[in-house]
């Protein structure tokens, strides 16, 4: 079987297949282009084609009814899409404006936390002032209870500020530090460490 351009193939007998599907069956007994009417792969064409049209049809009339509950998904999907870009401008001396994700950034504080031995980072939250854009950070910690030196809250305090400056480029006028938790830090490197 030859092909006929981009737009089909040919069939045997030489007609185009897109001819076929033009005239569903063959008018009287004269072809208008001369062309046998009983010939027998127009006529396999021809029953295919039928076929096809039928599903086709059926399918285009066919109601189609969403599961249950995905309006609720689709809308929940969204929103926290949406929450994950909220984006916070970092200053620049470049035309226009650089902007970061704040879970991106919150990553970044959380990681400087965590560097601060027996100090575990849990939440933090990013906000912006409306009329100077100051950065203001309030993160929530775990301390371990063995070890923990009152110092530990300040190093955090400072880790943070240095972080937010040196990887992510801005200064944080507030870092609001809660310790809502504590755990035992010996226990978990035993559990580690396999013993």
């Amino acid at each position: 079987m030859e092909m006929n351009d981009a737009q089909g193939s040919t069939l045997p007998c030489g007609r185009d297949i897109e001819t076929v599907w033009e005239r569903p069956s063959p008018r009287g007994g004269d072809e208008s282009d001369g062309h046998d009417p009983g010939c027998e792969y127009c006529a396999a064409a021809r029953e295919s084609l039928a076929v096809l049209r039928e599903v086709t049809g059926e399918l285009a009339a066919e109601e189609i009814h969403p599961p249950a509950g995905v309006t609720a998904r689709i809308m929940s999907a969204v929103r926290a899409e949406r929450g994950r870009h909220h984006m916070l401008l970092l200053p620049s001396t470049e035309p226009g404006e650089v902007r970061v994700s704040e879970q991106a950034v919150a990553a970044v504080l959380r990681s400087a936390a965590d560097s601060v031995d027996g100090v575990r980072a849990r939440h933090c939250r990013i906000t912006t002032t409306e009329t100077d854009g100051a950065v203001r950070v309030e993160l929530t910690i775990a301390v371990g209870y063995r070890g923990f030196h009152s110092e530990a809250v300040e190093d955090v305090r400072e880790r943070v500020r240095a972080a937010a400056s040196a990887r992510v480029g801005v200064s944080l006028v507030h870092v609001d530090l809660t310790v809502e938790d504590l755990y035992d830090a010996h226990h978990q490197r035993d559990e580690a460490s396999g013993l």
